[in-house]
């Protein structure tokens, strides 16, 4: 995961999520790591990794989509992460469809 980079949006609302995320993927060459995920009393995150560059303006991009349509909680980027954070994230996308 060397000179990438992490991004989580974190919603309240499954629907703000979907919005968010769809402008995330459109917005710059990102990849989506694995599921969503629920948290509980309606947070709902997904994750993305990148080039730090790209991940910024996805980011950016998927809070600003979001808070169109509800309550964006968190919006983070983590710049080139230690590689044994890799090991709390989900699995990729492509993997876990099958397809790695």
């Amino acid at each position: 995961m060397s000179k990438q980079a992490v991004g989580i949006l974190e919603t309240k609302g499954l629907t703000a999520l979907v919005q968010g995320t769809d402008a995330i993927l459109k917005a710059a060459n990102v990849e989506l790591t694995g599921p969503m995920k629920g948290v509980g009393s309606a947070l709902v995150s997904s994750i993305i990794k990148g080039d730090v560059a790209a991940v910024k303006a996805a980011i950016e991009a998927g809070a600003e989509a979001a808070s169109e349509y509800g309550e964006v909680v968190s919006a983070h980027v983590i710049a080139r992460p230690h590689e044994d954070t890799e090991t709390i994230l989900p699995n990729s996308a492509k993997s876990a469809r099958g397809k790695k």
